[in-house]
């Protein structure tokens, strides 16, 4: 089942919320201070493109400075891509196959406003 949906997440929504994930990490590698979130967000975009049967975890040895990045995260491009994830998921919502899909969506926001400190694992089901 978990096949199924990502299939059907790939073509509805996953490859447009991957190209945006994918284009902040291009314009955050371009500034030198900025390439760890670029290396976040390209992490980030292989989690949109295949969202159900992997998960968002904290990662244990994280500190003070991934709430400092994540902070600068939302500031740069953390708000946008959130809001990227919220329209995506009313526009899914609309139909019963979508509501699935709005889920996973709304499920990604946490992570698109701060990425920094986060792991992604797979599930254990």
């Amino acid at each position: 089942m978990k096949t199924l949906l990502n299939i059907i997440w790939l073509v509805l929504a996953g490859f447009w919320l991957a190209l945006g994930y994918v284009l902040a990490g291009i314009v955050c590698c371009i500034l030198i201070l900025t390439i760890p979130f670029g290396i976040a967000s390209f992490r980030m975009a292989s989690y949109a493109l295949w969202p159900f049967g992997r998960t968002v975890v904290d990662k244990p040895t994280s500190g003070a400075l991934a709430f400092i990045g994540n902070v600068v995260w939302f500031l740069v491009a953390g708000w946008w891509l959130a809001l990227m994830h919220l329209v995506t998921g009313l526009l899914e919502a609309v139909t019963i196959i979508g509501i699935p899909l709005a889920l996973a969506n709304w499920k990604m926001v946490p992570i698109s406003l701060a990425p920094l400190g986060k792991q992604i694992v797979r599930d254990e089901a």
